[in-house]
């Protein structure tokens, strides 16, 4: 990070110190082309390789291999993304994976939705959301405190690595196709932070965005 040059103007800013934070990043709406920026700000991001596929296949030099990675990455509290990518070797495509989920990093929401728990703590997700991607579609729903990840191993490393601790999931597709399978579970966290929700709503249903924890931490302190 010390030998960073940023190239955009986004980049520069952070650099300098003027933006601190990912919430400033997205009030600029300036667009998130650098990897370094996501590492500038949050220094500690939790990672997880979700599937690493080889293909083959023969030409008339012979055979060639490349391999096809999908990657999630996150700060557990908040904030996640997933990559792919494809390459001919395997670290390589695993580092350019994981910089395009870096990329891809989105600001979730996160509430006590369920009518079964009422706690007010931002455990779950705060209302039904569905994703697609390929033939895998996905519906997750808000769980009371203490169910945790009733979901799938892939979804629940992208879940988890977004902050949400309980939520009931139901698939259908070909959810053994990993890429289409994550895909179409970040397409349902995004779907969190596009829905309008009113003030009333978001204070019954103890509705936060972004970071969480730190707010927390405040307040004690």
């Amino acid at each position: 990070m010390n030998g960073w040059e940023p190239k955009t103007r986004l980049g520069k800013k952070v650099k300098r110190g003027e933006i601190t934070s990912m919430e400033e990043v997205l009030a600029t709406r300036l667009p998130l082309k650098e990897p370094e920026i996501v590492d500038a700000l949050f220094p500690d991001l939790d990672d997880d390789v979700l599937d690493v596929n080889m293909v083959q296949r023969m030409t008339d030099s012979g055979r060639r291999v490349r391999f096809t990675v999908t990657t999630v990455i996150g700060n557990n509290d908040g904030y996640v993304g997933v990559g792919t990518a494809k390459g001919k070797e395997v670290g390589p495509t695993i580092r350019k994976c994981m910089d395009n989920a870096k990329l891809n990093m989105v600001r979730i929401r996160r509430g006590c939705g369920s009518w079964e728990c009422g706690c007010g703590n931002p455990h779950t997700v705060p209302f039904e959301v569905d994703g697609q991607a390929g033939s895998v579609e996905i519906v997750l729903k808000p769980a009371p405190s203490g169910i945790g990840l009733a979901v799938g191993e892939t979804a629940k490393s992208i879940l988890e690595r977004a902050g949400i601790e309980d939520v009931w999931g139901f698939s259908k597709g070909k959810t053994r196709t990993t890429v289409n399978y994550a895909l179409a579970v970040f397409n349902a966290m995004k779907k969190t932070a596009e829905m309008r929700v009113r003030k009333d709503q978001a204070e019954e249903l103890g509705i936060v965005e972004g970071i969480h924890k730190e707010e927390a931490t405040q307040q004690e302190g």
